[in-house]
């Protein structure tokens, strides 16, 4: 169990991390004074000054923080150039905004982390049989595992959608599949006589084969990391849509006065995080992915206290034609942030709440205890 919570830690403060470094990155390019760029949560255990940048170890030892001279107070600052309230609404923008891509930026290393190793999946026109659950038609037919699904009732299947649709339109009939079978170098094709069921067990199918249309293929070793972003970058937009979607979903419930079914909260991303880590490390990168763009779509919301809410106060000073005074944006996100840690421990009552249904609390005590 302590190896899973350090896991935890490590995932969660890589996360953080990314995205200050990405704020810190933009102040430093943009001639912004960086006070203090912290590892973990204060209080400060010891720091040094490298520069006019402070970095510092705090107790806490997860997340991170980037202090930047003169992001709230404007009367202490004056006119110094190196202010983050003195720079234009461009050089603000993208300071804010620099946190957002720098996860996203990780998403996409990560995910073509685990496409370079993992491979690339690509799509053929070969139906083959992955799986074929115990006492089905398939088995008893005699279809094996790798079995490649040519016809069915003479109709040809290039596609696991036809092959659905071809078998679901048989229920409870017989079906004649041609398929193709490798023995060593040598290719073989056979017909089979199998029954479509029409009441199937629960995630079975009438036939009870589990079937892919897609390959794993590797690129030469020099062009693989290359061909890997390409798949990184894909795989983090569509996480994105994921995410935007789960987000319109939740914002739906709220307004229609249902609570949220599928918040997770730090117990929830642990548990997750820990189940993750037992199946390899290709896996946990591919979560860190996902949880990456996660956070940077979280951030971008325009609510106070996220870099989204700062990013309304820009667009408002646009609107005004002035700035909101900053004592009175100071304390409008100080508020969003209450909000945000209460919803943050609600969110982990239930998350708890449903551990402890499952069962899971017992057994992460027991395993402490031992």
């Amino acid at each position: 169990m302590l190896g899973s919570i350090l896991i935890f830690l490590v995932v969660l403060s890589i996360l953080v991390l990314a995205h200050e470094a990405g704020h810190f990155i933009a102040a430093k390019k943009a001639g912004v004074k960086v006070e203090e760029f912290g590892f973990g949560i204060p209080p400060r255990l010891f720091g040094i000054k490298i520069g006019k940048t402070l970095y510092s170890l705090n107790l806490l030892p997860f997340g991170g923080f980037v202090k930047l001279y003169g992001e709230n107070d404007e009367e202490s600052i004056g006119d110094s150039k190196q202010a983050f309230l003195n720079k234009n609404k461009r050089t603000r923008i993208s300071i804010l905004l620099s946190g957002v891509i720098m996860n996203f930026i990780l998403a996409i290393v990560a995910f073509a982390v685990v496409y370079s190793f993992a491979g690339i999946p690509k799509e053929t026109k070969n139906v083959k049989i992955l799986e074929i659950a115990s006492g089905s038609p398939a088995q008893v037919g005699g279809l094996l595992v790798g079995d490649i699904v040519r016809v069915v009732d003479k109709e040809k299947v290039d596609s696991m959608d036809k092959f659905i649709d071809l078998v679901e339109g048989k229920k409870g009939k017989k079906v004649v599949l041609e398929i193709e079978r490798v023995r060593g170098e040598e290719k073989v094709n056979k017909k089979f006589t199998l029954y479509s069921r029409e009441n199937p067990p629960q995630g079975e199918g009438p036939l009870g084969v589990t079937i892919s249309s897609t390959e794993i293929y590797y690129p030469f070793i020099v062009v693989r990391p290359f061909v890997g972003i390409y798949y990184g970058f894909k795989e983090a937009v569509f996480w994105g849509k994921m995410v935007i979607d789960g987000f319109i979903k939740i914002f739906r419930e709220l307004f229609g006065g249902h609570v949220p079914q599928d918040l997770s909260g730090p117990v929830g991303i642990f548990a997750i995080t820990s189940q993750v880590s037992k199946i390899g490390i290709l896996a946990l990168i591919n979560f860190i992915g996902i949880l990456s763009v996660n956070l940077a779509i979280l951030n971008v919301l325009p609510f106070p206290a996220l870099d989204g809410g700062r990013l309304l106060f820009i667009g408002l000073e646009s609107i005004f034609g002035r700035k909101i005074l900053p004592k009175v944006e100071s304390a409008i996100h100080t508020v969003g942030m209450v909000i945000l840690l209460m919803l943050l421990l609600a969110i982990t009552a239930r998350d708890i709440q449903r551990l402890v249904v499952a069962g899971s609390i017992a057994r992460f005590i027991e395993s402490v205890l031992k």
